[in-house]
């Protein structure tokens, strides 16, 4: 009966020993090393179990197992007792699970881990934090993209845990952010020594189309494309070189948001201090063309003093046309200076004033009454447009073309390329306008046909029509019209039908009129003439000889 109650109490003891002892499955152990074999470390972890484990779970990546006999070393127990009767034990899933409860740690303080960059993944890559392993993104490793990842490699470096998820085994880290703070506190570092005004060496690192970044030992600068000379730069490319030493001026800190603006130019003496005096108003200076706008041309009359060209003060006679038929980029070209604004750092020019008033000159060569050549180069609803020297044009009214016929059927005439005179009626050099008379050449043709022509004159004209209130004749060019009142002297002779077209006739000049290009002209005042004449030559109305008698005696004595 005792020995039955002893071996009971013995066995409950046992059992007891073996629940409180044995380590549950899925725990982290200690073990010591007792043999290290075939790459293999043999493992007692107590509890009369041994296990085994590979060397290289010992060993940091890139490195050799550092292991002997009679270490302790901690282990994670996956079973008690696999097929072979050892136990399952794995150094790797321990570091592991002692790196979760690490890295939890330290990602609830927000604190910095360290490990080291071991292989390359698609889209990053992966990172040894002390048993567990994270995911860098590409994004991430650098604060610039890297190309080369090799000399990052297997070295120990701190990281900045951005998420993980202990259930399904995810963690991604930053270098990127480790980087970012120290570039933060060096910059705000080099910033706080640094003053407006202050002169400062730097290296270009950057060139882009607005200018470059200069780096000032930890802390980058722009230097705008408009910083860097007075004279206008195209591409920050045309001064600066990557890699290349300047000397710069600081313009403006931001502390905020730690920008800095950096100067070339304000190191060099400003040429618009001497502007005034070197380029005082209305004078004419050479020039370079660097650039052209729809609204003129920028001239440059020295390094970093540019003036606009207008297109309005561009040309006398080219009105409507784009700066860029008239002058091209880089050309050479000679302008007058015509307003300057300092405050603004402006400079008007006229390229047209290098040239003469072509209006003051043609005013000059073809004062009123010159008689003038040209090509009709338009023709409106109010009159014709004619070619002038100095790539002009003057201007013939309607009311200018003819004078014997109406404006508009007049212009109907003529046609664009026809070659016409003219005389200058007038030339208003401030409103840049010619105007011309096509008419007013019959003054001089009138003046050649009529010379020696007076009232009283007897003259020998052409019937050219005959009308019902009279016939219409041509005396040397110069028409006229006599009416049939004017006919004859007996009414029964004022008929026009009496006459033929082709018909030469003899009449007296009663009127000279130079404005209407009109002589006056009378059959009847010829005859009455004729008659006073007869009467007085051969005879009186108290001769007693009659009026046939005495006109006899007269056509008898012309006729001989």
């Amino acid at each position: 009966m005792c020995a039955k109650a002893t071996m009971e109490e013995f066995e409950a003891l046992l059992n007891e020993s073996l629940e409180i002892d044995t380590p549950d499955e899925g725990s982290v152990v200690k073990g010591r090393v007792i043999a290290i074999e075939a790459g293999q470390a043999i493992i007692d972890v107590g509890y009369k179990m041994e296990g085994r484990v590979d060397l290289k779970e010992f060993a940091n990546p890139g490195e050799e197992a550092n292991l002997s006999v009679g270490d302790e070393v901690e282990v994670y127990l996956d079973r008690v007792e696999n097929a072979r009767g050892e136990a399952s034990i794995s150094r790797e899933k321990a570091r592991r699970e002692e790196a979760w409860d690490r890295l939890e740690k330290a990602y609830g303080d927000e604190e910095r881990v360290e490990g080291a960059i071991f292989g390359r993944v698609k889209g990053g890559f992966t990172v040894d934090l002390g048993g567990a392993v994270a995911f860098l993104p590409g994004s991430q490793v650098d604060v610039r993209p890297v190309r080369d990842a090799g000399p990052l490699m297997g070295l120990k470096q701190p990281f900045q845990i951005l998420k993980m998820d202990r259930r399904r085994g995810n963690i991604v880290v930053s270098r990127r952010a480790i980087l970012e703070e120290s570039r933060a506190e060096q910059r705000a570092e080099v910033i706080a020594n640094l003053t407006e005004g202050q002169t400062v060496d730097g290296v270009v690192k950057n060139i882009t189309e607005y200018g470059a970044f200069v780096d000032l030992g930890g802390v980058d600068g722009l230097l705008h494309v408009t910083d860097m000379a007075w004279r206008r730069v195209n591409h920050p490319s045309e001064i600066l070189a990557i890699g290349e030493t300047v000397k710069v001026q600081v313009i403006k800190i931001n502390k905020d948001s730690h920008r800095i603006s950096l100067g070339m130019k304000q190191l060099q003496a400003d040429p618009w201090d001497t502007v005034a005096d070197k380029f005082p108003i209305e004078s004419v200076h050479q020039g370079r063309v660097t650039n052209i706008t729809d609204y003129g041309a920028f001239v440059e009359l020295e390094a970093g003093v540019e003036g606009l060209v207008h297109v309005s003060e561009m040309s006398w006679t080219k009105k409507n046309v784009h700066p860029g038929k008239i002058v091209s980029t880089s050309q050479e070209v000679e302008v007058m200076v015509l307003e300057i604004d300092e405050a603004k750092r402006r400079v008007s020019l006229g390229l047209k004033q290098t040239m003469r008033n072509p209006w003051e000159v043609f005013e000059e060569t073809h004062p009123t009454g010159t008689v003038i050549e040209g090509e009709v180069k338009n023709i409106t609803e109010f009159g014709l447009f004619v070619g002038l020297d100095g790539d002009i044009d003057g201007m013939v009214h309607l009311s200018d073309i003819s004078w014997d016929a109406r404006g508009e059927d007049a212009i109907q005439d003529f046609r664009k390329g026809d070659v016409v005179k003219a005389v200058v009626q007038d030339v208003d050099v401030e409103k840049e306008r010619i105007s011309l008379s096509i008419k007013s050449l019959a003054n001089e043709h009138m003046a050649e046909a009529v010379d020696g022509v007076k009232r009283g004159t007897i003259i020998t004209a052409e019937i050219t029509a005959i009308e019902e209130g009279g016939i219409e004749v041509e005396y040397n060019g110069v028409k006229s019209f006599i009416r049939r009142s004017d006919l004859a002297r007996d009414r029964q002779d004022q008929r026009p039908e009496r006459f033929q077209v082709g018909d030469k006739i003899d009449a007296r000049v009663t009127n000279v009129d130079t404005k209407t290009h009109r002589l006056g002209l009378s059959i009847k005042a010829r005859e009455i003439a004729e008659e006073k004449e007869a009467i007085d030559t051969y005879g009186s109305s108290v001769s007693g000889a009659s009026l046939g008698d005495i006109l006899g005696a007269a056509l008898g004595s012309k006729s001989e």
